[in-house]
């Protein structure tokens, strides 16, 4: 079914432009939602005012992420994770913590927007580039560092802590006979 677009549309079209689309598509939603129109001549004439509302709205938009990008070059994210003590992590590190990071520093920054290749797995710097528009894409600096008081570094702690006791074994076949059943350290 052609249908004349009263408004911009993701992945669909502009304001202004005759498309193509389902039949289903067009009756349950874009026309109940005011958002297409039947492309006759009363049609294509009265559309022009929301063209150049449409056009206006997608100037500011572009003028925005323009800014934001502006304000985002050389930004620089930390995101601190629990590791082992090779610095691997226990997870890792994807868009939506990244993203999550960015809107911390005051960027509004969707995780679909974060073009991170596969997941960050170990302590690391890494840029990854956030793409806001098409052809608008900023880099950023995401340091990935270790939690402060993470299980890793209490346990090394307490290791220090503790002084050897000469420790008191059993042989493996021997059923545990060797071992008392209650060693309490009190």
């Amino acid at each position: 079914m052609k249908l004349l677009l009263r408004r911009d549309i993701p992945k669909v079209g502009l304001a202004g432009e005759v498309i193509e689309v389902s039949e289903g598509y067009a009756r349950n939603y874009l026309i109940p939602n005011h958002l297409g129109v039947e492309p006759t001549k009363a049609n294509m004439k009265r559309i022009e005012e929301d063209k150049r509302l449409a056009e206006e709205e997608r100037s500011q938009r572009r003028k925005a992420l323009e800014e934001m990008a502006g304000r985002m070059t050389n930004v620089e994210v930390t995101i601190s994770a629990a590791c082992n003590k090779e610095g691997h992590l226990y997870g890792s590190v994807g868009p939506r913590e990244i993203a999550a990071a960015l809107r911390d520093e005051g960027h509004d920054v969707d995780a679909k927007q974060v073009q991170l290749r596969e997941p960050i797995r170990q302590l690391d710097s890494v840029v990854v580039p956030v793409l806001l528009a098409d052809d608008i894409q900023v880099d950023v600096k995401v340091w990935i560092v270790r939690e402060t008081g993470s299980i890793v570094e209490e346990d090394e702690e307490e290791d220090r802590r503790r002084p050897e006791k000469p420790g008191r074994e059993a042989h493996p076949y021997d059923r545990g006979t060797g071992v008392d059943a209650l060693d309490l350290d009190l």
